[in-house]
């Protein structure tokens, strides 16, 4: 798999689960918190789940087996960014 692919996965993977996690906690939200924040409540939420998951992930990466965080994060593999350069 190319690098491309890998750091477009390890991306929109851990994106996707924190959204299934915001639609989650919309769901269960109390009305109190929901109604305040009204229609914004899932562009809120999702930054914020997005901010403490991926990053959580990332640090636990390394004591996950491989199948998990391939579900998790998308590849098990970090992409690779050194020698890449392009001439002009």
């Amino acid at each position: 798999m190319s690098d491309t692919v890998i750091a477009w996965l390890r991306t929109v993977v851990p994106g996707a689960w924190a959204a299934l996690i915001t639609g989650l906690v919309s769901i269960g939200a109390p009305a109190y918190l929901s109604n305040a924040l009204g229609n914004a409540t899932n562009l809120v939420v999702l930054p914020i789940v997005l901010g403490v998951v991926y990053p959580l992930l990332r640090k636990i990466e390394a004591s996950l087996p491989d199948w998990l965080t391939r579900i998790l994060l998308g590849s098990a593999q970090p992409p690779s960014y050194h020698g890449k350069h392009e001439t002009p």
